[in-house]
Order: C-alpha cells, then structure tokens, then sequence
C-alpha cells in the first residue's frame, strides 16, 4: 500500500526481532570468502530519524530498540550495525534494514531493493547511491521472480511486508514457493506481525507445510498502544543457516527478559 511509512514504526521491538536477526545471519554468511546477492521486496526508506515527529508520535522506539538494545552484547552483529549507523548518520539514526545490509556486506557483493512508495523510495535512493545499490520502484515479489536465481548465486531475500494489503497472508506461501523452485538455494526469511485475532495463523501454517524443513521464530510484546493490533513478531526462513537455532533461542531469552519487572 502507498500509505505505509515505517518512520512511525522503525526501532520498535518488531524491528528488533527482525534486524538482529539480519545482522547475525549476514555476518554468518560473508565469514565464507565468496559473493552475496541480498534481495530486498519492501525495503522503505533504508535509514531513519528518531527524532523526526513521526517516530516521536507513536513511541515505538522508546519502547523497542531504547529498552532492547542494553541486552545484546557489544560484539552481537546488531549493536555493531546500530553503532556504526549512528556514526555515520548521526546518534537518532535508526537502520533499516537496507543498511543493515549495506553495513554487513562487502565489497563485490550486490544489493538490490524494491519498495513502492515514492517518497520512501526517493529517500532510498538519496542514501543508497553510496552503497553501490540496485533501487527499484517496483512490486518487490515481481523484482524477486525477475532476479531470481540471482548472481551471485548464493545470497538471501528478505521480505517484509506491510501487510495492509489483506491478500499478503494468502499469497505469500505461493509467491515464496515460487521463489524457492527458481533459487533453492536461497535464504529466504519472511516477517510478520503476531496479530491479535490471529490472522497470521493460515499463512504460517502454509508456510510450515510448504517447507517442513524451514525455521519459525515467534516472539511475543506488549502492543505499542491502546487498540494496536500487534502484540508480537514472527519470522519464517526458507535454508535456514547452521547456527540460526541457538541464535534464535538467545533472542527468546532476550525479549523475555523484557518482560521482566524493573
């Protein structure tokens, strides 16, 4: 949808189960001295302002990254990329996860993201024309049936959705299924929000059938407000990479330590 602008979301803890699981997976894979492609299907606007009025608004951040980030370890891939964000777009930026990657690749590896929000996209492309970027305006599922298998070869797709086109949760399961047998030997990782109501349950179901060997990592929060419909974060990787496990159940320890009274 054109009206979906991550500024009012970015650094919430959703953010936090998904980019600290970007981070390690990227510093697991460029530890092998060969090429990455990253493909990204809903990239926003790569780098974002805490301090812009529309993160202030929601608070978001204030209880996401500001209470998370003390709980992972100073040498954890994430706290590196948070760190290194900060010293290059000053100490309220907040990475999304085009950076993120930008951030934990390398030379000679290659980067394409999609996004179709103009504004969002123009923003993509003022920061990313110093990464060496592919950006694409673009229905990112199109991109990633266009690109796919990519080269290089060996690499990962993100997807993450805003989910406010309500056909997402059904076509999703076919769109990766799809991806899979063009790339199979791709990591594909999907995000998705815990919704009360539970209208993420069909497609993760789908997804568990579809690929029986995949990883699902599930974490829950508190909503962000009153009447916010989100009350946790999920992630779904197609090839998940040796290690992910134990890294996941370190981010299970983590979150409930949040929950933990202060």
């Amino acid at each position: 949808m054109l009206s979906y602008q991550h500024l009012y979301h970015a650094g919430n803890l959703a953010d936090v189960h998904k980019h600290a699981t970007l981070a390690w997976v990227l510093d697991y894979l460029t530890q092998k001295d060969k090429p990455l492609s990253y493909i990204e299907t809903h990239a926003g606007r790569g780098v974002y302002d805490l301090d812009a009025d529309e993160a202030i608004k929601t608070g978001e951040a204030a209880a996401g990254i500001a209470l998370a980030e003390a709980l992972f370890p100073a040498d954890h891939p994430y706290r590196q990329r948070l760190a290194e964000a900060r010293a290059g777009y000053g100490a309220r930026a907040y990475p999304g996860s085009p950076l993120i990657a930008a951030l934990g690749l390398r030379e000679g590896d290659t980067i394409h993201l999609a996004d179709l929000h103009p504004l969002e996209v123009a923003h993509l492309r003022a920061v990313a024309k110093d990464w060496g970027a592919h950006v694409y305006q673009q229905d990112g599922f199109q991109l990633a049936q266009a690109i796919t298998p990519p080269t290089p070869r060996r690499g990962m797709l993100l997807i993450d959705p805003s989910y406010e086109v309500k056909a997402d949760y059904e076509a999703i399961p076919r769109q990766m299924a799809a991806i899979h047998r063009k790339w199979n030997v791709g990591i594909l990782i999907l995000w998705y929000p815990i919704l009360r109501g539970g209208a993420q349950g069909p497609m993760v179901r789908a997804l568990e059938d579809a690929f029986p060997e995949g990883l699902k990592h599930e974490v829950r929060f508190p909503p962000a407000r009153d009447g916010h419909r989100m009350e946790g974060s999920g992630l779904f990787v197609v090839n998940p990479p040796y290690g992910l496990a134990g890294e996941f159940a370190a981010l299970t320890k983590r979150f409930q330590a949040l929950s933990k009274p202060r």
